[in-house]
């Protein structure tokens, strides 16, 4: 089966951090820029974090900008999501999943559409 798999989640509190994982199944993460999402209970996924396959860079939603770090193991097939200094509005299911049409991430906001492979999702709770 064709996808990721996510884990790490847990629950802290305020101020505490979550390290994510999110391992390819089924295909090789090379060419593809890979994006991490959230949903919260009653919101729209968003997408948190982008970190493209050509160079490495990196795109951050502004609310999380210098408290999460995304990086990736090409040769593992594997990408993480360091989430530091958590609030309570960082509640979410997390997911990752592999933009098909780039390798660059983009500034801006994240498109759903052009991301697939999702995982099962992994729960980060941040209690207050």
């Amino acid at each position: 089966q064709v996808q990721f798999v996510e884990s790490g989640g847990g629950s802290v509190q305020s101020g505490g951090s979550l390290r994510l994982s999110c391992a390819a199944s089924g295909f090789f993460t090379d060419y593809y820029a890979i994006g991490w999402f959230r949903q919260a209970p009653g919101k729209e996924r968003e997408g948190v974090a982008c970190i493209s396959s050509s160079d490495g860079s990196t795109y951050y939603l502004p609310s999380v900008k210098g408290r999460f770090t995304a990086s990736r193991d090409n040769a593992k097939n594997t990408a993480h999501l360091q989430m530091n200094s958590l609030e309570a509005e960082d509640t979410a299911v997390y997911y990752c999943a592999a933009n098909l049409m780039r390798t660059r991430c983009e500034p801006g906001e994240m498109k759903r559409h052009e991301f697939n492979y999702w995982g099962q999702g992994t729960q980060g709770t941040v209690s207050s």
